[in-house]
């Protein structure tokens, strides 16, 4: 598999992206979305570590953020999905910031949906503020989506899930992931998330790692497994 950047876009809010295709013919896809300051090239190289079968039929679409001002960081311009305004945790995520993302990353499932891979075929996948990003958007899209895999993060609300949730994702299984040393997004932040998601029902999976604010590559051996279980 070979990564390609694609700048060609059908959203009025178009994200830039690195895509990597599959050997074979495309079944399913795995939206990922990176965390503050980086871009979708940081997670790009993961996918050969995620020990799928040679035939798996995903594509992987890694979209970068575009470039603002984040507060926490004297204002320093890097690609963010939203401004962090504070380290308060319950005043951390720029709301406003929040929805117009979602609102992007929306565009990139309907273009998915477009090509041919029903929403049931796509996993929203994400790292620290992308995994943000993926439980918000997860669980407010309209349409069943085949998984919602959220690796070192937290809800914009803190202990509190978000405003118009869409039932259609009731059941879908979310996937938490958390580093016991992580020193960037408490660990206590993410177990918040996951017990204000479990508390409302949602089928969420959670499992922390001796680690910091980091993916290891046994871990990622395990989220392969997870989406092949929700992509086949």
């Amino acid at each position: 598999m070979q990564p390609m950047t694609n700048t060609t876009h059908l959203s009025s809010t178009p994200l830039e992206r690195i895509t990597v295709e599959p050997n074979s013919a495309v079944t399913a896809c795995v939206i990922w979305l990176h965390g503050l300051g980086d871009s979708g090239a940081g997670f790009a190289p993961v996918v050969p570590v995620l020990g799928l079968p040679a035939e798996h039929g995903i594509r992987f679409v890694f979209p970068h953020a575009p470039e603002q001002a984040v507060t926490i960081n004297g204002g320093y311009q890097m690609r963010a999905w939203y401004d962090i305004k504070s380290m308060d945790l319950l005043d951390r995520a720029d709301l406003a910031g929040v929805l117009e993302s979602e609102v992007a990353i929306k565009a990139l499932i309907q273009e998915q949906i477009a090509q041919g891979i029903p929403a049931d075929k796509i996993v929203l996948a994400g790292f620290s503020q992308g995994g943000v990003m993926s439980l918000f958007s997860g669980v407010r899209f309209e349409q069943k989506l085949a998984g919602i895999m959220a690796l070192s993060c937290y809800l914009p609300g803190g202990d509190k899930l978000p405003e118009a949730l869409s039932t259609a994702n009731k059941d879908t299984p979310i996937l938490q992931h958390h580093g016991e040393q992580d020193d960037v997004v408490p660990l206590f932040a993410g177990k918040m998330a996951h017990d204000a998601l479990l508390n409302a029902g949602y089928q969420t999976q959670w499992q922390t790692y001796a680690m910091p604010h980091s993916v290891l590559p046994h871990q990622l051996t395990e989220i392969g497994k997870w989406l092949l279980a929700q992509l086949s």
